[in-house]
């Protein structure tokens, strides 16, 4: 099961990061043509919200069966650079990004807003989401 979870949670965040980046270009190009936010727009950005959310809950279970996860917890691992990334510095990150994502969908949702300001909230959050799940992806892991 671990096996499976952990391959699992691979692809989905390669397919996370994918779609971050396209949801960021499409809403970018609505931004810029002056498209006003309908439901396609929301349908872009609620899959962002959908990919992040199934791949933190797949984290979270995989931090709990995980040796490298919370079994591994101790004060000589914080001194240990990847066992502090697994342990502190991934899970972190990656549950910001997620607080990030919903906060913009849910922004953008409320009706008094413009159009373009639920452009700018989306762009803003999920950029910034998208950064810092790129920068916590452990790409040393395929090097």
């Amino acid at each position: 099961m671990y096996i499976s979870l952990k391959e699992a949670h691979n692809l989905l965040g390669m397919i996370l990061l994918f779609g971050l980046f396209l949801i960021v270009m499409i809403i970018l190009i609505s931004f810029l043509r002056k498209k006003p936010f309908g439901k396609c727009s929301k349908i872009t950005a609620l899959t962002g919200l959908f990919l992040i959310h199934t791949q933190v809950s797949i984290g979270f279970i995989l931090y709990f069966l995980s040796p490298l996860g919370k079994n591994n917890f101790s004060v000589d691992s914080m001194g240990h650079p990847i066992s502090r990334f697994y342990l502190v510095e991934h899970p972190v990150g990656m549950i910001l990004a997620a607080i990030l994502i919903t906060m913009g969908y849910s922004k953008a949702k409320k009706a008094g807003i413009s159009s373009r300001g639920k452009y700018k909230r989306i762009l803003i959050c999920y950029g910034i989401a998208f950064s810092i799940i790129a920068y916590l992806i452990p790409w040393f892991l395929w090097s």
